[in-house]
């Protein structure tokens, strides 16, 4: 029995193993069967399914997205059945019927790569002689295109000009794609091999022997000899160059499988039935081979500029390509990360903001607290927001995204502060008032209208004060409520200072001007610790923002690695396929390659000169933006205060 054979088949909410090979791992399934992921209007327009958006909305790990496309009858649910390990699934036809209309979709764990989700669309077939609408096959293998990691072309026979001309959609691709929404007539196809999937040819029921000049040749050799150029400028050589080049120009990664008759003709119509013992030794060895080559080859999805790609962000650039084609327009892949930057970015600021409020609203909790330890907390809950919103953020050139998340923490840290204060303020107030309540009975009662009724009055007073400082001594309000308590307190304390006959006026003085001394010294006290608490939110404030810039820093750099990859990759494919044009004897064909190869090494220099600037605007905005914020937290902690420390 076959690896193949031996995949465990994993069923909804089992937390199973998924085998294939010698590579495993384990996760929580929650699809056990595929659901549409775009669907067809009765006029014909394509849509996604809110439901299937739903489910891709829940997974936030990476995707690696294989479609397959191909003439309707061809066979091609299979083998997105046996990528999900299952024997049934997407529905097989057994009549001359297409069966899947649309795009289905199925979110399985991907068997090789760990916190990773492999999703497989399986497509309408084309050539559907019910079709009403011919522009819906060309929309359908357009989606194809910009969704997949690794596109699957399946087909049956052999792979001849019949079956290459079937493939039209490939040269129609430079009308149904644009890279850039500027320079609208600029022909920008040399830069598709940077984004465009691996490319694989599946041939069904192939019988012909593999041989080319009498020679043994590979399944990747029957496809190269098969996509081989002619020579000749005539009409008839161009046409049938045009779908060859397209291939060879767009899909610079290409791989060939040739599947025998799977089983004996009658028992074709029921394959998704047959227990594996009744199928073809040879047609399972192809399955297999197969399957390995698309879980080990295919890419987690990426936008341009190299973003990776979640299953959050897989729904909303279905829907994106999805309304766009609809539309009418054509679908721009610089446009589409423009709006995938304002999704994810918005998206990344609410992550954040969440992750930072629910800790401190752990942490009030315990309110009051030292300031000393509720500014660690916002410091540590503050990194953690940022390190989540740059986990999701894509491209925010301008430090737009990451400024709105440093005022709303900020916003919220002073909130916060704010609640703190108050929740001191009540606990001082009511441990004050409970240890001056015998002074305010004595007060009520008169006893400290007599002789020496003044000093007794003070050590009263003085007796309260320390019992409350030694309760209260590290509330952040401790000090101002003594303030505001001695201040009410100097009036009483004038009165019965004015009443005590057993003072001389010499002394009543003496009495008075220690009792505005006492006052003005409290008052400084308060405002020293005031000033204290002003810079310890200052430094918290200047912590969380180099913390953030060390942060951005990070991301700016991954993003520019990712980006010169990216150029690198589509070096590499464009000098391989010069090398085969020159092998061939192209030479005017090679000449031509050279030039692009030259464009897109401007273009990535431009490219990286332009990164590198906007690196630097977003540092000198950053600093700004922290010179704005020192101002407004010097603001709401001390409104009259109006210069910088």
């Amino acid at each position: 029995m076959s690896s193949l054979q031996k995949r465990v088949l994993p069923t909804q909410d089992d937390d199973v193993t998924i085998s294939f090979g010698k590579l495993s791992m384990r996760s929580k399934l929650n699809m056990d069967k595929p659901v549409c992921l775009i669907d067809t209007t009765s006029d014909g327009k394509l849509y996604v399914q809110e439901s299937a958006l739903q489910i891709l909305q829940k997974i936030e790990q990476p995707v690696v997205v294989v479609s397959v496309v191909g003439l309707y009858r061809t066979g091609k649910s299979y083998l997105m059945n046996s990528l999900a390990g299952k024997q049934t699934g997407f529905a097989l036809g057994n009549t001359i019927q297409s069966k899947t209309k649309g795009i289905w979709m199925w979110c399985v764990p991907h068997p090789t790569k760990k916190e990773t989700t492999l999703v497989l669309l399986d497509t309408e077939g084309l050539g559907d002689v019910e079709k009403e609408n011919l522009k819906n096959d060309q929309n359908i293998f357009c989606l194809a295109v910009l969704l997949s990691s690794t596109l699957v072309y399946n087909s049956r026979g052999t792979i001849d000009s019949r079956a290459i001309e079937e493939l039209q959609y490939v040269a129609e691709l430079t009308e149904l794609i644009k890279v850039r929404s500027s320079d609208e007539d600029a022909d920008d196809s040399s830069e598709f091999v940077k984004f465009f999937p691996n490319f694989i040819w599946a041939v069904r029921d192939f019988t012909l022997e593999r041989k080319i000049e009498g020679k043994d040749a590979s399944e990747n050799e029957y496809l190269e000899f098969a996509l081989k150029l002619k020579h000749g400028s005539s009409k008839k050589v161009l046409e049938y160059n045009l779908p060859r080049e397209c291939i060879q120009k767009f899909f610079p990664s290409r791989t060939c499988f040739t599947f025998p008759f799977p089983t004996a003709p009658e028992n074709v119509s029921r394959l998704e039935s047959l227990d594996r013992a009744d199928l073809s030794p040879e047609f399972l060895e192809v399955t297999n081979r197969f399957c390995k080559l698309v879980f080990q080859e295919s890419q987690v999805k990426k936008l341009k500029d190299g973003y990776t790609v979640i299953g959050r962000v897989f729904g909303n650039l279905a829907k994106t390509y999805v309304d766009t084609i609809s539309s009418g327009a054509v679908p721009c892949l610089e446009n589409t990360v423009i709006a995938m930057t304002m999704i994810e970015n918005e998206a990344a600021v609410k992550d954040g903001l969440k992750v930072y409020q629910s800790g401190m609203d752990n942490l009030k909790n315990s309110f009051p607290l030292e300031l000393k330890d509720v500014s660690p907390e916002h410091q540590r809950l503050s990194s953690i927001a940022t390190q989540t919103f740059m986990k999701h953020s894509f491209r925010d050139t301008d430090g737009k995204y990451l400024k709105s998340l440093e005022e709303n923490i900020s916003d919220l840290f002073h909130g916060y502060l704010s609640q703190n204060e108050q929740a001191s303020k009540r606990k001082c107030e009511d441990l004050l008032s409970s240890f001056s309540a015998p002074m305010a009975a004595k007060l009520q009662q008169g006893f400290y209208i007599q002789p020496g009724g003044y000093n007794l009055f003070c050590k009263d007073l003085e007796d309260t004060v320390e019992k409350y400082k030694s309760q209260v001594n590290k509330e952040v309000k401790a000090e101002e409520v003594l303030n505001v308590f001695r201040q009410q307190k100097s009036v009483e304390s004038k009165a019965i200072l004015q009443a005590d006959k057993q003072l001389t006026d010499k002394q009543k003085e003496i009495k008075e001007e220690q009792m505005k001394a006492a006052l003005q010294n409290q008052k400084i006290q308060a405002n020293q610790v005031k000033q204290q608490q002003l810079e310890w939110r200052m430094d918290a404030e200047r912590r969380s923002y180099e913390e953030s810039m060390k942060q951005m820093k990070g991301k700016m750099d991954e993003e520019m690695k990712l980006h010169k990859m990216q150029a690198e990759h589509a070096m590499e494919s464009k000098l391989k396929e010069q090398a085969a044009l020159l092998a061939q004897g192209f030479k005017e064909r090679s000449d031509r390659m050279t030039r692009e190869i030259e464009g897109l090494k401007m273009q990535s220099a431009l490219s990286q000169f332009n990164r590198d600037r906007e690196f630097a605007m977003m540092m000198e905005c950053s600093n700004r933006r922290h010179e704005e914020l020192w101002d407004m937290v010097v603001q709401q902690s001390a409104p009259k205060r109006r210069t910088k420390k």
